[in-house]
């Protein structure tokens, strides 16, 4: 019997031919357990076949003491034994289960390297169409909401729509129309520098004014708008639905499409078209200017060139992409918002790629239009 102290950790062993039981009595705590420790791994184990535990005696168990009957256990089954367990009480099933280290699964046999990329490719194909038709169920529920709403014009929330259109559009100023004055200035400059050596600098108007109107200055406002719109649509929502606040208006009765998604839509769709107008105003500005550092033509000139060069179809080709565009990056991000988890992890993940999703939609659309209006000869 190991222990020496009253109540103390203890047990008592039995033998029988190959059979062995070993009743467990006292308190297996912590700090009584040294002794029984040390008479447990001692035990001769190798010509027993048949083993019984017996608990019952067990006035008190943590799960020190537990692991050290499980590891006798283990021992047992190790060494060739059927071993059962008596006197045991649920909560006390539950702490040896606990305690009890099951080994490890053994390894999945890796595959082929190459099996393993068409998997990964698969995976990824059929993750891709499954967003692909969550978004296309999104774009459905959006649309029935928008006709709802203008069926009941009185349903538009007016305030939450031009608060969205200040942070989208006037607060956006700064940032798109000092990048589209710089990409102006590059375009002039590398066309003038690559038409020099055919003497043809004056085209360099003809292909500022043509890229910007055409193709930069929206396709630059629209990638802008998705970083920085797009994005905070989507960190936005996704933190309500982490807190809850989403559940909470329909809680109340309120469809957060309404609350939530259509002012951010509406408004976006209603200030992009003026931020590209913009765009364009600045992309032509930093054009004159680097024109008339590079090329010694006045901006009298670039205007009066400009006016030859490009005609309104021009400046409307680019225009009328813009309430697409806009349309494509609001619903994303808020789509993307709608699918957060309750975790800041999803959030910053659903916000990445909201901005991936958006910017890759807006130049597949540029590439779809580019080639429509070469097909209709625009």
């Amino acid at each position: 019997m190991a222990g020496t102290q009253e109540n103390s950790a203890s047990y008592i062993e039995e033998r029988e031919g190959d059979r062995l039981l070993l009743r467990f009595e006292g308190a297996w705590t912590t700090y009584g357990l040294a002794l029984a420790d040390k008479a447990l791994r001692a035990l001769r184990l190798e010509s027993v076949r048949e083993a019984a535990l017996d608990v019952s005696g067990v006035s008190q168990i943590d799960t020190t003491g537990a692991w050290l009957i499980v590891r006798t256990r283990m021992a047992l089954e190790a060494a060739g034994a059927s071993v059962t367990l008596s006197g045991s009480t649920p909560a006390r099933d539950a702490v040896f289960a606990k305690v009890r280290h099951e080994p490890a699964p053994p390894e999945a046999e890796r595959g082929n390297l190459l099996t393993a990329q068409v998997e990964r490719l698969g995976a990824g194909t059929l993750s891709a169409l499954g967003d692909a038709r969550d978004l296309l169920g999104f774009l459905g529920h959006t649309v029935i909401v928008f006709a709802r709403v203008a069926a009941q014009p009185g349903r538009l929330r007016v305030t939450a729509t031009i608060y969205h259109m200040q942070k989208s559009g006037f607060d956006a100023l700064p940032i798109v129309g000092l990048i589209s004055f710089l990409i102006g200035v590059v375009m002039a400059y590398q066309g003038a520098d690559q038409l020099r050596r055919f003497g043809a600098e004056i085209f360099t108007v003809n292909l500022v004014g043509i890229a910007v109107l055409r193709e930069l200055g929206i396709l630059l406002t629209s990638i802008i708008v998705a970083g920085r719109s797009g994005s905070a649509f989507t960190a936005q929502i996704g933190t309500m639905k982490v807190n809850e606040e989403v559940d909470a208006l329909r809680t109340i009765g309120l469809d957060p499409m309404e609350v939530l998604v259509l002012p951010r839509i509406l408004a976006l769709v209603l200030v992009l078209p003026l931020l590209t107008f913009y765009a364009d105003i600045m992309g032509l500005l930093g054009g004159a200017m680097m024109a008339a550092l590079a090329l010694d033509i006045s901006v009298v000139q670039f205007v009066e060139r400009l006016r030859e060069a490009i005609t309104p179809t021009t400046f409307w080709v680019g225009m009328v992409k813009a309430p697409v565009f806009a349309f494509i990056i609001a619903m994303v991000g808020c789509f993307e918002g709608l699918q957060v988890t309750s975790s800041a992890e999803s959030v910053g993940m659903r916000t990445t790629r909201s901005v991936v999703e958006a910017i890759f939609l807006v130049i597949v659309l540029d590439a779809l239009f580019s080639i429509f209006f070469s097909y209709v000869g625009i």
